[in-house]
């Protein structure tokens, strides 16, 4: 089953829920106003039930003891089915709060991506080529890429006249439609997850330039994995900005990891070193590497990365197992740019996509995904620690376009 195929059923049950709701609301009304009408004959009842309760003969001492034990017995029972249900595994609530975290994290993005659907179709008359234009502006303002807007119209001109779509609805849920096709068929999700090192420490490095939240990313990926049960080392070999040793250092005693580091403007290869002997030696499940982010001097930059790998790959053959680039989504298509100027000097093998719940550009997974060929595998939807979530193309297509097919 294709992502649309997943999108349009999830799109379905919602609505069937919604509608169903709605008949409980208004059933639940309808017997308010019922309920209002028989208070009289309620009252009459109350009365006539105290009068026949006091004739009745009271109960025995045996009769009562009974009863108490009965009560005992009920509470015991009730006690052990509360802690029976405290210990059941919570997997399935952890799924629904993955998708509620993203189709809220994505609100404003779809939001204004309505609106941008609803201004191009309010003047909607037919499908020609003005309608084209004005839909390649629209996809490029929503941050979906230049080249992936231009394919998608394209595409659209000969889907739209194959299908027959005429009306508005048609055409929306057409574009719709070959979004999430083209997504689909422009990556591959198994490369979402984390690669772990079979044997060893899985050394994770991180890149990005300063300023989108990779230190800040650091920090929650290494209490989520501290919660798991993971042994986590920190080193802070971004030795140049201002300050971002003493943030690391501080994560990691918010977090309860280690961390290496030395003083500012030393050598960052210095700290990997000493990083990745103590996470062999002290058998640590994964280290964490911060880099410098001065992408204005590029070359220098990209030599100390080529720097480190030798260091890393010296101690470890296949360290590092993961290179994560960090991008600012609320910065749209310079996200995009970034991405590119990275991949080009370094083997970029995953991004991780921080603010994605403060910007109306979500849109730029898909332009990551058209153009980059890069698995996004985190995206942050919240300021707390527990808001980085693994990305999930499903809950992601679904937070994007949820009640726009009509």
């Amino acid at each position: 089953m294709g992502l649309f195929d997943i999108f349009k059923k999830r799109n379905n049950e919602e609505e069937k829920n919604n509608s169903k709701v709605e008949e409980v609301k208004s059933d639940e009304t309808a017997a308010v106003d019922d309920g209002q009408k028989t208070d009289d004959k309620v009252d009459q009842v109350s009365e006539q039930a105290t009068v026949t309760s006091e004739k009745e003969q009271e109960p025995s001492d045996q009769e009562e003891d009974s009863k108490e034990s009965d009560v005992d017995d009920n509470a015991d029972e009730e006690k052990v089915e509360e802690q029976t249900v405290e210990k059941q595994p919570s997997a399935e609530k952890s799924v629904e709060d993955d998708q509620t975290k993203f189709t809220e994290g994505l609100e404003k993005s779809r939001s204004t991506f309505g609106e941008r659907l609803n201004r191009l179709f309010a003047n909607f008359r037919s499908v020609d080529e003005d309608f084209f234009e004005d839909l390649e502006d629209t996809l490029i303002e929503s941050d979906v890429g230049f080249d992936m807007a231009v394919s998608l119209t394209d595409q659209l001109r000969d889907e739209v006249k194959l299908q027959n779509s005429k009306s508005k609805d048609d055409v929306q849920n057409v574009i719709i439609q070959k979004m999430i096709d083209i997504y689909d068929q422009n990556g591959n999700d198994e490369n979402t997850e984390i690669h772990f090192a079979s044997q060893g420490p899985t050394v994770i490095l991180f890149v990005g330039v300063n300023g989108v939240g990779k230190t800040t990313t650091i920090g929650k990926m290494a209490n989520m994995y501290k919660q798991q049960g993971k042994k986590v080392l920190l080193a802070a070999a971004d030795t140049f900005r201002a300050g971002a040793i003493q943030q690391l250092d501080e994560w990691a005693k918010r977090d309860g990891v280690d961390i290496v580091k030395k003083p500012e403007q030393s050598d960052p290869s210095a700290v990997v070193y000493e990083a990745v002997h103590k996470a062999k030696d002290e058998n640590y499940d994964i280290l964490f590497v911060d880099t410098a982010g001065r992408l204005q001097n590029k070359v220098n930059l990209m030599n100390e990365l080529a720097k480190m790998k030798k260091v890393l790959t010296r101690e470890i053959p296949d360290a590092p197992h993961e290179v994560l680039l960090v991008l600012d989504s609320t910065t749209g298509q310079n996200a995009l740019n970034q991405a590119k100027l990275f991949k080009e000097t370094t083997n970029v093998s995953g991004i991780v996509l921080t603010k994605l719940d403060g910007t109306a550009k979500g849109g730029i997974v898909l332009a990551i995904r058209n153009e980059l060929h890069v698995p996004v595998k985190y995206v942050g939807l919240g300021e707390k620690v527990e808001d980085l979530r693994e990305f999930n193309a499903n809950d992601f297509v679904y937070g994007l376009f949820k009640g726009l097919i009509k």
